[in-house]
């Protein structure tokens, strides 16, 4: 059974664990992010950081150097690390100022794997790829910023350290060098290219029916990019191939995944519940869900005919609507039914926002994922507890 966590009243826009996974940042639809520690079945709030103006977009917590970035609406980053208080001598965390030179809201940010650097995605048709300034004491930026026509909505490192997807409003995923020869050691060639200066693309790839790109994966070898789009599919690319396999799907976008196997990929979004992909080079396709649904459902779905699948479209307020327009039944002059209930039938309640590996089952294979939603909850999966789909699969067209 997943372990659910009620956090919040309020959305959680970003949440990010420690490496032990004893802590947890999370920001909840606001300008501070909380450090919550966990004692037993219990998420117990133990420190607030306040330094944004804005609402906090992003959270990604560096598991080897113990490091906290945030990035916020109000076009700033900070890089949090616990430092002993001069006075107390306590351990406080105290922010180093990161110089983004962006124009527009920060929307992403994550850590590169060796934790040298991190990549924050911005509203300002911009990446900015930020270093540390030890002579100066803190972050500093260079901009990937060609071809990017809009907001970039999601980043993802490559295992190399230096390849970054960016996934944007332009309706286009794209693979970047985000080389710094300060920072980085010459690359090793790999299929995305050999020749990798800084803002090289190495690949870019169009949303097939024009959705905006929510986010972007790299695979655990970082040979193959997964980018899910606002049109309701997902998108595995091989670019040694060079093949792209497409899965449509019937149920609302997806906003956020992460790769658990070199087959395998979790991702979550609007239909409140967890899809498992699955596949190789030769195909892909949707191979279940984590919410097993089933026993929750029966009823329901028997409501609306048995090829149904539970999500977001099957709850009762759409079928309220439906019902008007196909049946002619109200529902308003009290009569009560099944179709009634505004209750989803999937655990989270609400849009997921966040999808993010949680343990790790030896050789970069994950054991479990974590998701958070707007409905306030934290999600612990079993990514092996996989629940087949009611009566649909969605299948990968080759592009």
């Amino acid at each position: 059974m997943p372990e659910v966590f009620s956090l919040s009243q309020s959305p959680i826009t970003s949440h990010s664990f420690n490496a032990d996974r004893s802590q947890l940042a999370v920001s909840l639809n606001s300008n501070d992010a909380q450090i919550l520690t966990r004692q037993g079945n219990e998420w117990v709030p133990e420190v607030t950081l306040s330094e944004h103006d804005k609402l906090i977009t992003s959270i990604d917590w560096a598991p080897s150097s113990n490091r906290i970035v945030t990035c916020s609406q109000d076009r700033n980053a900070y890089v949090w690390q616990e430092q002993p208080d001069p006075e107390t001598g306590r351990l406080v965390w105290k922010p180093t100022l990161v110089l983004l030179r962006i124009n527009r809201a920060a929307t992403y940010v994550k850590w590169s794997p060796r934790e040298d650097k991190f990549a924050v995605a911005s509203g300002a048709r911009a990446i900015a790829i930020c270093s540390f300034d030890p002579e100066n004491n803190w972050w500093v930026s260079k901009l990937l910023k060609k071809p990017i026509r809009s907001t970039v909505l999601s980043v993802d490192w490559h295992p190399n350290n230096v390849l970054l997807a960016a996934g944007s409003a332009d309706m286009k995923a794209r693979v970047f060098s985000a080389y710094i020869k300060e920072v980085d050691e010459r690359p090793s060639p790999t299929v995305w290219g050999s020749k990798l200066p800084f803002n090289t693309i190495c690949g870019e790839y169009a949303s097939p029916a024009g959705g905006w790109v929510h986010t972007v994966g790299f695979s655990p070898s970082g040979d193959v990019l997964a980018f899910a789009s606002h049109d309701s599919s997902i998108n595995i690319v091989y670019p040694g191939g060079p093949a792209i396999y497409n899965i449509r799907m019937p149920t609302l976008p997806l906003v956020s995944l992460t790769w658990t196997a070199e087959d395998t990929i979790v991702a979550a979004g609007h239909d409140c519940r967890p899809l498992v992909f699955s596949g190789s080079e030769a195909g892909w396709q949707e191979a279940g869900t984590l919410d097993d649904a089933t026993s929750k459902s029966a009823e329901s779905r028997s409501a609306f005919g048995g090829n149904s699948s539970v999500g977001r479209l099957k709850a009762g307020a759409f079928a309220t609507f439906r019902d008007a327009d196909s049946r002619g039944q109200s529902g308003i002059s009290g009569q009560t039914s099944a179709s009634g209930d505004t209750k989803l039938h999937t655990i989270h309640q609400n849009t997921i926002t966040n999808v993010r590996p949680y343990e790790y089952s030896g050789a970069g294979v994950v054991s479990k994922v974590s998701t958070s939603g707007v409905d306030g909850n934290l999600v612990i999966w079993d990514v092996n507890a996989v629940s087949a789909l009611t009566s649909r699969l969605g299948a990968a067209h080759l592009r």
